[in-house]
């Protein structure tokens, strides 16, 4: 039995440095301090390849994918807000998840999520949020109860003259602190 959770951050975009990127980048440091060991998936390792329930080919992205979800105690998911809903990079990383149907612990069960998403703007903050909730929901997840939205447009982790903003810091601190809080009350039960 594992002693120290192994936490996933997956999420981005195609962009290095994204604000979602760099969201789940502080999150699993906040994990890391706690002890436990961490993953990040960002765009550039989520699988290129569109998952089709028919083929049972992976690419080596969507087979380290699946491993990693297989294996952790807990996820962070950061996903941009797109036109009010979550990002297809995201989305269709997710689907890869039903490759774990057949396991013991199917899908996400047993797992806490902490959801964060990032827009340019309020408008879309809350219906993504709701979205990657049920997402994780119809996965068998354990939504955390806060869920971070980050304002992008305002520059969240500072930039050149501009520190981070000690709000979006705590936010994604709130996020991890959930999901390794539950990881170990797991572990405990189990």
């Amino acid at each position: 039995m594992r002693t120290v959770p192994f936490i996933v951050g997956l999420g981005g975009t195609t962009r290095p440095g994204s604000t979602s990127e760099r969201a789940l980048q502080v999150a699993l440091a906040r994990a890391a301090e706690q002890g436990c060991d961490t993953l990040l998936l960002g765009g550039a390792q989520l699988p290129a390849d569109i998952f089709d329930p028919t083929r049972s080919e992976r690419s080596p992205a969507a087979l380290a994918l699946v491993d990693a979800l297989r294996r952790a105690d807990g996820l962070l998911i950061a996903t941009p807000a797109y036109h009010g809903g979550i990002s297809g990079l995201v989305k269709n990383a997710l689907d890869f998840t039903e490759d774990l149907r057949g396991d013991s612990r199917v899908y996400l069960s047993g797992r806490a999520v902490g959801c964060i998403v990032c827009a340019d703007g309020a408008q879309a903050m809350g219906s993504t949020l709701a979205a990657v909730r049920a997402l994780v929901h119809a996965l068998r997840g354990w939504p955390t109860p806060f869920g971070a939205t980050l304002n992008a447009s305002a520059r969240p982790f500072g930039g050149p003259g501009q520190d981070a903003d000690p709000a979006a810091l705590q936010a994604c601190a709130l996020v991890a602190d959930e999901v390794v809080q539950f990881a170990r009350w797991q572990q405990a039960a189990g």
